[in-house]
C-alpha cells in the first residue's frame, strides 16, 4: 500500500522544474505576495480548528450535565 502511495510523489528534479515554472509564470515579486496569503490562509484554518474542537469539548462538558438533570 506504501508503495502505491509513494509512486507518484515527485522527486528532486521534479522540484525544480516545479519551482523554476512557478518562477516563470509568477514572477520574483509575486512570490512572496502568494506565500504571505498562503501563510494568512494556514493560520486563519488552524484558528477555525481550534475553535471547533474548543467547541466540540465544551459540548462534551456539557451532555454530563444534562444526563444528570
Amino acid at each position: 500500500m506504501n508503495t502505491l502511495l509513494l509512486f507518484g510523489m515527485p522527486g528532486g528534479s521534479e522540484w525544480i522544474i516545479i519551482a523554476l515554472a512557478v518562477l516563470i509564470f509568477f514572477g520574483a515579486k509575486k512570490i512572496p505576495e502568494f506565500a504571505k496569503g498562503l501563510g494568512r490562509g494556514i493560520r486563519e484554518f488552524k484558528d477555525a480548528v481550534k475553535d471547533v474542537k474548543k467547541e466540540v469539548e465544551e459540548a462534551e462538558k456539557e451532555v454530563p450535565k444534562k444526563l444528570e438533570d
